[in-house]
């Protein structure tokens, strides 16, 4: 009689559809049982249902923050795995969530390789040991251009306002998205 492998299940907490969905499909292609929940509530009904032995959770979700997440999925198991992630660069708050319990943090754009590293090393090792990409100077400022026009519901000329400046040098900004 074969013994059966027991596959761990990943949670993945992301409101970005696209990202969640490739994210889920490649963690299931290379053996693991993922689920994705697009908001943190969501997520956590989920886990309350399912226990995940580990999770993926973004810290900007749509109706509360990923550290909420984090600390709910702890309350639910302890012994739960977390990998955060971060669109925006966020390192302050990416550690934030280190101390709450998360294993380790990745900036977005990244990949389901990148995150099983994350995992498996991130109980061995202190999270500037995984590579991570330095965001240039560029990429923080867009990103940041971007989170304020998201803030004011895409309105430039209101982001300008926020932001002080005139309203066609942020739209010269915002047009060059850097690359790093």
């Amino acid at each position: 009689m074969a013994s059966e492998k027991i596959v761990p299940t990943i949670l993945v907490a992301e409101d970005d559809h696209a990202f969640r969905t490739m994210l889920v499909h490649a963690l299931d292609a290379r053996g693991y049982d993922a689920h994705g929940e697009g908001s943190a509530d969501a997520a956590i009904a989920w886990a309350r249902r399912e226990n995940p032995e580990r999770a993926v959770v973004d810290l900007r979700l749509p109706d509360r923050p990923g550290l909420d997440v984090i600390l709910e999925l702890k309350a639910i198991d302890p012994a739960i795995d977390i990998v955060v992630l971060t669109g925006y660069g966020s390192i302050a708050t990416a550690l934030e969530a280190i101390r709450l319990g998360a294993v380790h943090y990745l900036t977005k754009p990244t990949d389901a390789d990148r995150v099983l590293a994350a995992f498996e090393r991130g109980l061995a090792s202190r999270p500037r040991d995984l590579a991570v990409e330095t965001p240039s100077l560029a990429r923080v400022e867009w990103e940041h251009l971007q989170r304020v026009l998201a803030d004011c519901d895409g309105n430039i000329s209101e982001a300008a306002r926020t932001l002080g400046m005139h309203r066609r040098s942020l739209q010269r900004k915002l047009a060059k998205r850097p690359t790093a």
